[in-house]
């Protein structure tokens, strides 16, 4: 027997190819368990590391490192890179939940057909780790019944035994959390997935028992497929004979000697990486469709099995092989040669570094298996495109892939869980950072975990990116959002779509617009449902501003302060140095006791009062009043324009041509202009104030939106409401969205920096304004960031790419994003460009075509 086992060994048929397939018992949160091996299965949170600075990179390098070397060291793992579709249509049902406003269905619906177009892929990486081999287990169920061995009792495992390897796999888990993979027990309804993927079907999964398992026929239901071996692929049938899809499994035969990281050394999260141009037939294209958009993903999938060897085994090892190697270093020089050749003296002087790392760091060995696994449900042509990518890419790295010739049965079972290694003559010993430097797990990832769909990752990986700019306060967090940039890159259309997302969610949403372009995302909210106003200086808004009306809510004690200085901030210097406070307060307090106050009528009790200065105050203000900038805070009105509320929706009050002073100037040396200016910014920053801090409204989530903040901070009055609306935030559920070129003024801006949940960064060019860039996005301030601030916004042609950007979410991660429209129609909406005004409106067919900011 022995000598037919050797006999099969040497032809490739013997051994552990020969074995059976495992046959599945149960599924548990955390635990996949068949008549072979029981096994944990963790989930692995993705690192975002394109964007990570050098010494942080070394840094978590060295945490995966020690994770390997003492947690997992003596034991077998199963690593598995996988990638799904993105359900668009559950995005639908998530639409539900998160918006409440307007005609949410429909802007849901606009965001998945957009998704459906992309067709962005989703990664998912799951880790296994043996926990104990179950032949006798088997045996005993045998023993126990024909009906317990079929399956036909409530669990083909026994209930200790299934707590004994949950309880295993839980203490693994609890040293695995801390490791840089963050691992969790994966989902029982995850591992189903993972096993039933595999078989191609449409039959939906089985839903686990009251105790969170799988078992009896729901397992083998899993499985019930059928897989034809080829000679360099298989056959996926599916339950009517047909074939479903093509899969070729391809092992990594060779590696350089040394490989960099960033580079040739990423070789699995260079996965995402690996794209190519599929063959379109005799379709016709669109002569105007972009040549990229034929360059799609291969997304192909990793099954690495490994074991760490524990350190004191890998030091025997490496230095049995340095030993031989000394020896063949004596014995040539004993011989008339004299030579050893070259190659046998470095190996002995690797082999003794080796030993020294070993002894120093945590560094020992690995022995790995990778296989890449490429599919395709379009055709076996299509399949060997595919190959033909992912070999090609990872030769220009180096690395040697090829399919597996006549051993396509026996990779694939190598690559389910609870199987083993079937074919261990194309394996790899290597020191343990020659896998975790493979950076798995690295990537993009940046945005929240809920929330409203904004855009997508552009970095390695692939994904959308989330973005709620409202669950600030709910999570307890900072409140404030910041759209830093150069002119026309897309900062200020990204604010106005997360003014959107937040009307949606039932927000109210104030935005004091001091260029005048923000009036496209009135006319999009009133195309989608929301309701929306839009205030403009001038005087068909005549006393839309009113202090008397905006501060209704907080009684007339706001009022009776605010507006005998607002009204004194209007009237003219000299009037203000003869003391004309004390008549504008005096008026101020007898409209108030007539009752229905309003400031138009105080400078009509001035001018009638038979004090001259009163008079002659009420004169100045009221021709005061008759202005742009006059009218809206103090001008009688005219019933053309409702007035602000604090309602739900989106209210723009639109303030082109403010002049305001600067600190340094005193009040003396304002003009007429410059005080309307500063009058009717007054009149917004105390409303603003006090509807942040309404008790009745606590619970109603609102937004306060300033574009072109350096018009604000460039005041006293300007920044300390910034840095106040900034800090309370959190307190009185106010979210602070900030749309500035000045990245330098935020800097100095304590308040609001400290008080930054999310920044997002757009194009600049000037040495200083990035590097402020820099320091607001958490990264090096060096060359290398200049440089990719100064690229971000430029296509491969030095064309403008509206809407990238870099940004930084809540957990300090940053990644580069592209910020999408889903449609025509609405980017047309928003447009702050100044043909503005001839693209809004309308409420023509939505389209679906490829849209960037």
């Amino acid at each position: 027997m022995r000598l037919l086992q050797k006999i099969g060994t040497f032809l490739g048929t013997g051994g552990d190819r020969s074995a059976p397939a495992p046959q599945y018992l149960a599924l548990a949160d955390g635990l996949v368990i068949a008549d072979t091996y029981a096994e944990a299965w963790y989930t692995l949170a993705s690192s975002n590391t394109d964007l990570m600075s050098e010494a942080a990179r070394d840094l978590e390098l060295d945490a995966a490192n020690a994770a390997l070397t003492r947690t997992l060291a003596g034991r077998d793992c199963h690593l598995r890179v996988l990638w799904s579709p993105l359900h668009a249509a559950d995005y639908t049902a998530e639409a539900a939940e998160l918006f409440a406003a307007g005609a949410w269905d429909e802007w849901a619906a606009l965001r998945v057909s957009r998704l459906d177009q992309m067709g962005l892929p989703s990664r998912h990486l799951l880790l296994g780790v043996r926990l104990a081999e179950r032949t006798g287990q088997s045996q005993k169920v045998g023993r126990a019944g024909v009906s317990e061995a079929l399956g036909l009792t409530a669990s083909s495992i026994g209930t200790r035994e299934l707590a004994r390897l949950d309880a295993e796999m839980r203490r693994l888990g609890r040293r695995l959390e801390s490791s840089p993979w963050k691992a969790r027990p994966a989902a029982v309804e995850t591992l189903a997935w993972m096993l039933a993927r595999e078989q191609h079907r449409t039959a939906p999964l089985p839903a686990p028992n009251t105790t969170r398992a799988i078992t009896g026929a729901k397992v083998a239901a899993l499985t019930r497929g059928r897989v034809l071996p080829y000679g360099d692929h298989l056959r996926v049938l599916d339950a009517h004979g047909e074939t479903a899809a093509w899969v070729s499994l391809l092992t990594m035969t060779g590696f350089p000697e040394v490989m960099q990281s960033p580079g040739a050394g990423e070789w699995l999260r260079s996965l995402a990486e690996v794209n190519y141009v599929p063959d379109v037939g005799g379709q016709e294209l669109d002569p105007g469709l972009d040549p990229a958009a034929l360059i799609v993903p291969v997304s192909p999938e990793a099954s690495v099995r490994f074991r760490v060897m524990p350190k004191r085994s890998a030091i025997r090892l490496v230095d049995e092989a340095r030993r031989v190697a000394k020896e063949q270093r004596r014995s040539a020089a004993q011989q008339s040669a004299e030579d050893a050749g070259r190659a046998i003296e470095e190996t002995e002087e690797d082999m003794s570094e080796l030993t020294r790392d070993m002894q120093r760091k945590d560094v020992t060995l690995v022995e790995d298996h990778p296989r890449i696994v490429v599919t395709s449900t379009a055709s076996l042509d299509d399949l060997r495109s595919r190959v033909d990518a992912v070999i090609t890419h990872y030769g220009e790295l180096g690395i040697e892939v090829t399919p597996g010739e006549d051993e396509q049965r026996e990779l694939w079972l190598e690559s389910q869980p609870c199987d083993r290694i079937r074919v261990p003559d194309v394996g790899h010993v290597r020191d343990v950072t020659a896998l975790s430097g493979s950076w798995w797990w690295g990537g993009a990832m940046v945005g929240d975990d809920t929330g409203p769909i904004v855009g997508y990752l552009t970095g390695s990986t692939s994904g959308v990116f989330r973005n709620d700019v409202t669950a600030g306060s709910d999570r307890g967090d900072a409140t404030t959002t910041a759209y830093v940039g150069r002119s026309g890159r897309g900062k200020t259309t990204a604010m106005m779509a997360s003014m959107l997302d937040a009307g949606f969610r039932g927000a109210y949403c104030l935005a004091l617009d001091f260029k005048g372009d923000l009036g496209g995302v009135v006319t999009a909210a009133h195309r989608y449902g929301l309701e929306a106003q839009l205030i403009q200086t001038g005087a068909q808004f005549a006393g839309a501003c009113d202090l008397f009306t905006l501060l209704t809510a907080e009684g007339v004690d706001a009022a009776r302060g605010e507006v005998p200085a607002q009204l004194s901030i209007a009237a003219p210097e000299h009037l203000r140095e003869r003391g004309a406070e004390t008549p504008i307060t005096r008026a101020v307090n007898e409209v108030i006791k007539q009752g229905n106050p309003a400031t138009w009528k105080v400078i009509e009790y001035l001018r009638q009062m038979p004090d001259p200065l009163a008079r002659e105050t009420g004169d100045a203000l009221h021709e005061l009043s008759q202005t742009a900038l006059g009218a809206p805070f103090m001008g009688r009105p005219t019933g053309d324009a409702p007035p602000l509320a604090p309602r739900p929706g989106i209210w723009v009050v639109q303030m082109p041509g403010l002049s305001l002073p600067g600190m340094e100037s005193t009040r003396k040396e304002w003009n007429p202009l410059q005080r309307l200016s500063v009058a009717l910014m007054h009149s917004m920053l105390a409303y603003g104030i006090t509807t942040a801090g309404r008790r009745d409204l606590r619970g109603l989530r609102k937004v306060v939106c300033v574009p072109e903040v350096h018009v604000l901070t460039a005041t006293r009055e300007g920044s300390n409401f910034l840095q106040y609306i900034a800090r309370v935030g959190r307190a009185l559920a106010t979210s602070l969205l900030l749309d500035s070129q000045d990245p330098e003024s935020l800097l100095k801006l304590i308040g609001v920096l400290e008080q930054l949940t999310t920044v997002v960064g757009f194009q600049l060019t000037t040495r200083d304004q990035q590097d402020a860039l820099a320091e607001l996005l958490g990264l090096p301030v060096d060359g290398h960031t200049r440089a990719l601030i100064q690229s971000i916004g430029i296509l491969p042609n030095g064309e403008i790419r509206h809407g990238h950007s870099i940004i930084r979410d809540r957990r300090f991660a940053c990644a580069t994003v592209q910020w999408d429209i889903p449609s025509l129609e609405l980017l047309a909406l928003l447009d702050t460009s100044p043909k503005a005004a001839q693209n809004q409106g309308g409420g023509g067919a939505v389209t679906t075509e490829k849209v960037d900011v």
